[in-house]
């Protein structure tokens, strides 16, 4: 078996990548049910990852009899700082009373205790793509045998429990262990500078290309919002990542004239406090801002009390919404005027700028005056 060694280039330095815990909850899954039908232990294990890149992975701490195999692979996040590096991720299959794969989290794997999150209050804190590896994977191995039994996957982190308070978990109802995660299946290792650099050569090449206006959105929420709700395609928009006064500040330095900000509101209502760098680690206001306008617009004490709790802004806005519909529209119309304010005061003179602000959940939460106008802008001009 090959050591994994894959690099990229960032600041004139040369990063390895390493694999998720989605990909090591995969890849044992996939080798313990390997070894359960088939009766014979497997030291490695091969993972095509959403990212395109296939993992040859070793197998560790195999235990196995008739009935279920335990077995674990250990997380390599090559050369990015992440607490979960070198833990061993395991993965227990046994034979099931129902037909399909069945998955759960044990020791070590957080448990979800409140809304928003990408689980279901009281499932496994395996999110949905390392739900989607794991199910395709098992599915792989039933077919090469045949097997017409259910398997149940329970995964389970032994060093989880501590390895969760380093994180967010706790601030997020994420109790007793860590997330199991990973979108593309491969860590690549962050560097602020190099985000931005791609970022300013997306805007060159759309303003190269005679674009006066630009769309703008942080990320994948935004990306299949523009893509699934106004039908654009992937060539339409820049993802700003958290950088979004960076990359307003390119938009006025290339020339842009007009450019609009399409968000969720887990990114935007941190604009209402001026955050116009949206990552977690300078920051979490989200709550304290959306209480804010929503006091100033009337709401009681009980309904703050409430709101501060939640760990999604869905959650909070689900809260207006049930206490009154008019309380939710004026609160989130406060906050939508306060980000664009500061979104106006960093542009600065010679680029307009406006924002749509929604959530998966509930759609549109607020729009700016030209929003519509500079859309249909930007459609004209792609």
């Amino acid at each position: 078996m090959k050591a994994f060694h894959e690099f990229i280039e960032k600041d004139g330095r040369k990063l390895r990548l390493g694999y998720t815990t989605g990909s090591c909850a995969a890849a044992a899954a996939k080798a313990a049910a390997y070894m359960l039908l088939s009766g014979r232990k497997k030291p490695s294990v091969k993972l095509d990852t959403p990212k395109g890149i296939t993992l040859e992975l070793g197998i560790r701490d195999i235990r196995m009899d008739e009935n279920c195999v335990c077995c674990a692979v250990k997380k390599d996040a090559g050369d990015d700082p992440d607490v979960t590096n070198g833990a061993l991720i395991y993965a227990r299959v046994s034979y099931s009373n129902e037909s399909g794969v069945h998955i759960d989290g044990g020791e070590g794997v957080g448990r979800i205790t409140m809304p928003g999150l990408d689980q279901k209050v009281g499932e496994a804190a395996i999110n949905s793509v390392p739900r989607r590896m794991i199910k395709e994977n098992v599915e792989e191995v039933m077919a090469l045998f045949d097997c017409k039994s259910g398997l149940d996957v329970l995964i389970y982190i032994p060093a989880g429990e501590a390895l969760a308070k380093k994180t967010f978990n706790p601030r997020l109802g994420i109790i007793g262990g860590i997330s199991v995660l990973g979108t593309t299946g491969i860590v690549e290792p962050m560097s602020e500078s190099a985000l931005i650099e791609t970022i300013r050569a997306e805007l060159s090449q759309k303003r190269a290309l005679g674009h006066g206006a630009v769309l703008l959105t942080p990320g994948n929420y935004g990306s299949e919002f523009i893509k699934d709700q106004l039908g654009l395609d992937g060539e339409s928009w820049v993802q700003t990542s958290n950088f979004i006064g960076d990359s307003i500040d390119i938009c006025r330095e290339l020339g842009f004239s007009r450019a609009l900000l399409i968000g969720h509101i887990g990114k935007l209502v941190k604009l209402a406090g001026n955050m116009m760098n949206t990552h977690s680690k300078y920051g979490d206001c989200r709550m304290e801002l959306i209480c804010a306008h929503a006091a100033a617009q009337g709401a009681d004490r009980e309904l703050i009390t409430s709101m501060l709790s939640c760990v999604a802004c869905d959650e909070a806005v689900r809260l207006m919404r049930g206490s009154r519909p008019e309380l939710e529209r004026s609160a989130l119309a406060s906050l939508t005027s306060a980000a664009h304010k500061n979104l106006s005061r960093r542009a600065g003179d010679g680029l307009e700028i406006e924002m749509i602000m929604f959530s998966k959940e509930y759609g549109v939460l607020g729009k700016t005056g030209r929003a519509d106008e500079f859309l249909k802008l930007i459609i004209d001009e792609q």
